[in-house]
């Protein structure tokens, strides 16, 4: 028995460290340039390292952000078209965490979340429809409103009950590109992702 609890621990940890890790190599660069060391070099002297003021270290970190503004006026609109249906925005980024445990957050994209609630999990027609019906009230927020350079994505939620749901993502880019003229199960088909 102890040593199924010390082979346990083990792979516990092993998987922490690897989590951490990942955490550490996967964390994506950032566009903004940050000031760190310098070196600078003279014709008499070995380089040297200066320190420059400014942002110092820090580590990144994927983040996200609730957008309470851009999720009111969404959430406003698709109750328009369903009164039990609701919306979310959210900013997804990251954070530069600080050593002294600050940190600023950069955004990246803005993503929408949207549920709906629903009888019949086999209605694609009707599923199709509705997210062809909500993608333009996404499309048609300013870029001016919307944090980050990228497009990002909108997640609709069909639920049934608490353990039953479909979940379709629908990148706002691809979108933009292949499914602005479909409709009913056409689109649903187009952003359904199966197994």
């Amino acid at each position: 028995m102890k040593h199924k609890r010390k082979w346990a621990i083990g792979i516990i940890l092993s998987a922490t460290a690897a989590f951490i890790a990942l955490q550490n190599v996967a964390a994506p660069t950032h566009d903004v340039e940050t000031p760190a060391v310098i070196a600078t070099i003279s014709a008499t002297a070995e380089p040297s390292p200066t320190v420059v003021e400014g942002y110092g270290d820090c580590g990144y970190m994927w983040a996200y952000q609730d957008d309470p503004e851009l999720t009111v006026k969404v959430d406003e609109a698709i109750r328009q078209l369903d009164p039990s249906a609701s919306a979310r925005a959210e900013q997804f980024g990251e954070d530069c965490v600080y050593a002294d445990g600050h940190s600023t957050f950069s955004a990246i994209e803005t993503d929408f979340h949207i549920h709906r609630p629903i009888e019949d999990l086999t209605d694609n027609e009707a599923f199709g429809n509705w997210m062809a019906q909500v993608m333009p009230l996404i499309t048609q927020i300013p870029r001016s409103e919307l944090q980050g350079n990228n497009y990002g994505f909108v997640e609709f939620w069909f639920d049934k009950s608490e353990s039953e749901h479909l979940v379709v993502r629908v990148p706002i880019q691809k979108y933009l590109d292949e499914g602005q003229e479909k409709t009913g199960a056409e689109f649903l088909q187009l952003f359904i992702e199966t197994p």
